[in-house]
């Protein structure tokens, strides 16, 4: 979670489509060019684990965009496939 917080923050869209699991991933990633990522809590980790095959990260990630701030807060779900992490999806709260 934090390596693709890292990519959003730093705008590495190549990152994070190779992050995505295929299945659940977008077919373009569009950053909003003004938004700039101040911060990210993470608030819960459920298994992820090595021997885990699923995976979840409640998270607040804090932005601002010109004057405005604010919080996204998601629960992401991942999964290991092929001996590596993928991120499926999140419920934002």
């Amino acid at each position: 979670m934090r390596s693709r917080y890292c990519a959003f923050v730093v705008g590495d869209l190549r990152y994070l489509i190779e992050t995505w699991h295929p299945g659940t991933r977008p077919s373009d990633v569009e950053p909003t060019p003004s938004l700039r990522w101040t911060g990210l809590e993470i608030l819960d980790v459920g298994a992820g684990r090595e021997d885990d095959t699923r995976g979840t990260v409640e998270f607040r990630a804090h932005w601002r965009d010109g004057p405005t701030t604010g919080v996204l807060a998601e629960r992401s779900r991942f999964v290991r496939q092929s001996g590596r992490w993928w991120y499926l999806d999140g419920d934002v709260s």
